[in-house]
């Protein structure tokens, strides 16, 4: 039996498409340190070459079956790693257009902001938490008034109540809301 690397590419490729793992290794062996030098050229970072250069490989085993060979797997396999850059780069170029407008339209451009956006979220999704373990008595006018904006009246009217039980509820249900948030919040004031 002939050792795999006296072959030429295309007896090893055409092993390695019938599922011969050794002929497919020989292949990546010979091949791998070329094309990680040129994409680390085009792209500018090795980390990224070496990323592109496995997704080569496993495009070229994924499209096996549409290569017919005519003496060129060489050139097949960089025009493969020469497209996976080329999107890659379409997809940064369509990120950093993106990026200004997702920023401008939050209002957030500083990384100051930006950090205030992140603890305003955490806020959010710590008082809804905590909003679901506040008895409903007091959720619901808590949630009318401060959510909605309702008026005392209006509430008292939809709970058939009066306005004052619905001051003294929204208050109750402001102090559980805080005994439930105050510990989980680093201590800062909510």
């Amino acid at each position: 039996m002939l050792a795999l690397n006296t072959l030429d590419d295309s007896r090893l490729f055409a092993r390695a498409r019938e599922g011969d793992g050794g002929a497919l290794a020989c292949l990546v062996d010979r091949h791998k340190d070329a094309l990680v030098n040129y994409l680390t050229k085009l792209s500018g970072c090795r980390e990224n070459a070496e990323d592109f250069a496995q997704d080569t490989f496993l495009r070229l085993l994924e499209r096996s079956a549409g290569y017919v060979e005519q003496g060129q797997l060489k050139p097949y396999m960089y025009r493969i790693a020469t497209n996976l850059v080329r999107s890659a780069q379409r997809r940064e170029q369509r990120w950093r257009l993106l990026r200004p407008k997702l920023t401008s339209s939050n209002g957030i451009g500083s990384e100051a902001q930006q950090q205030l956006a992140v603890e305003r979220r955490e806020l959010g999704q710590l008082l809804i938490r905590s909003l679901e373990r506040v008895p409903l008595r007091y959720r619901v006018p808590l949630v009318l008034r401060d959510v909605e904006d309702w008026s005392y009246a209006d509430i008292a009217n939809l709970l058939q109540c009066k306005a004052g039980t619905v001051k003294s509820r929204i208050h109750r249900g402001r102090q559980a809301l805080r005994r439930l948030v105050a510990p989980q919040w680093n201590g800062e004031a909510t």
